[in-house]
């Protein structure tokens, strides 16, 4: 699968308002607007422009894009241009039946919700008081409506003695998509939050073993996954999350897993535009490389230099020299945020 002229996603922050306060944001969310938001206008003009991509996947995220109040009028333009559209509110009041149903009617195919904890103390700790009971609300609520909805996790140290049980709420609700969020020391993600390096690999064979149970699982910052989906089943050690997890589902109904591969990374079939048009590699690299208001995104993507070196793999250190680089290619925004080049190796990768 060939990214160098159209992404597979293309990420707008609509807004940085947001009522949550999460102790990890990407975003630093506030909640107020900032100034110099892209207008109605700029909005539907940036979206006339993703379109000439063909059909992308255009994902409105914040802050909540929920806080815009002509978020459902720019969503029902993206549909009209032919665009997939996708929603990731956040798990707040202002998820309720009446607007999952108006997201539903805008036409949108795909709502991610995230759920960072098993435990309502767990995720509300990292979220905010009582968005837990929205979070799972709003799963709820999305499937009731026909939305495909995918389930967010950050592996942080209160999520990851509960990812068997969070893949047991998962399993019992019906959600057939997971999508792991490995942390990057961006915005207010601390490392602090993070667990050992050590443990990344037992989480890795944990969702390898998770997708056997028939649903289909996603790495955001964690490539390194797709190795460990094609060199399956080598490499397994004890891992008491599997063991939970068995104990939770039984055993698995399927014997093998998933090993289909959409080889995305930072500026490789994925492309960021800022609340305020500046465009980034992703959400989690924030290096600009331009601005919607005077620059075209379809030839930032196509001709930035910096991209086209990642997309073609140039990379540094064990991830250029890694014969999965294509597959993998490894996090650019954490060697971006650990060693200040989006081009070094990924110091995470447990291979």
């Amino acid at each position: 699968m060939s990214f160098e002229r159209a992404p597979h996603l293309v990420f707008w922050e609509v807004t940085k308002a947001c009522p949550l306060a999460c102790k990890h944001c990407r975003a630093n969310a506030i909640q107020d607007p900032l100034p110099g938001e892209l207008t109605t206008a700029e909005g539907k003009k940036l979206l006339e422009e993703i379109s000439t991509f063909g059909k992308v996947v255009v994902v409105f995220t914040g802050g909540d894009p929920l806080s815009r109040d002509d978020i459902f009028e720019l969503m029902d333009y993206a549909k009209q241009l032919g665009l997939v559209t996708s929603i990731a509110p956040a798990p707040s009041y202002k998820l309720n039946e009446d607007t999952i149903r108006k997201i539903k009617e805008s036409g949108v195919t795909y709502m991610s919700i995230s759920l960072d904890g098993a435990k309502p103390e767990t995720h509300d700790w990292l979220r905010g008081l009582t968005s837990y009971k929205y979070a799972i609300n709003g799963i709820k609520e999305g499937l009731k409506q026909g939305l495909i909805v995918q389930v967010n996790t950050l592996i942080w140290k209160g999520s990851y003695p509960e990812l068997p049980q969070i893949a047991k709420i998962l399993h019992d609700l019906g959600v057939k998509v997971w999508e792991i969020f490995f942390l990057i020391p961006v915005g207010r993600g601390s490392i602090e939050l993070d667990i050992p390096k050590e443990n990344y690999k037992k989480v890795v064979n944990f969702l390898l073993e998770v997708s056997k149970y028939n649903i289909i699982v996603r790495t955001v910052e964690g490539p390194f996954f797709r190795r460990a989906k094609l060199e399956y089943p080598e490499g397994f050690e004890d891992n008491e999350l599997i063991e939970e997890l068995r104990k939770l589902l039984g055993k698995p109904p399927k014997m093998d897993v998933d090993k289909s591969i959409v080889p995305t990374r930072d500026g490789s079939g994925v492309i960021f535009i800022s609340y305020d048009g500046e465009i980034y590699p992703s959400g989690f690299l924030p290096l600009s490389l331009g601005n919607v208001r005077k620059d075209n995104i379809v030839k930032i993507y196509r001709e930035s230099h910096l991209l086209k070196l990642i997309k073609e793999g140039k990379l540094k250190g064990k991830c250029g020299s890694c014969k999965y680089v294509n597959v993998c290619g490894g996090s650019r925004a954490r060697a971006y945020a650990v060693y200040g080049d989006p081009l070094e190796e990924d110091p995470a990768c447990p291979y």
